[in-house]
């Protein structure tokens, strides 16, 4: 199981603020130790496939792969994320 974030998303990390940043990071290596495990903080996407994490105003947008690798696929504040 391992974590995988794409280019796009790591630029979209870069701009969140430090202990954000820092927190978020943490709970995404958490999932990608157990990703099919019960998270806090993490639901399921409805309309898309996809899961999301939140940490304070900031979410992060990541997929499951059937091998069980966890893909940050898009990071950005709460009113935006999901547009």
């Amino acid at each position: 199981m391992a974590l995988d974030v794409r280019p796009n998303a790591q630029k979209q990390l870069a701009g969140v603020p430090k202990a954000d940043r820092e927190r978020l990071r943490e709970r995404l290596e958490e999932i990608a130790k157990n990703p099919y495990g019960s998270h806090p903080d993490a639901k399921r996407l409805t309309g898309t496939p996809g899961f999301r994490v939140r940490q304070g105003d900031w979410r992060a947008v990541y997929r499951i792969t059937g091998a069980g690798d966890v893909i940050v696929i898009h990071v950005g504040h709460r009113r935006e994320v999901y547009r």
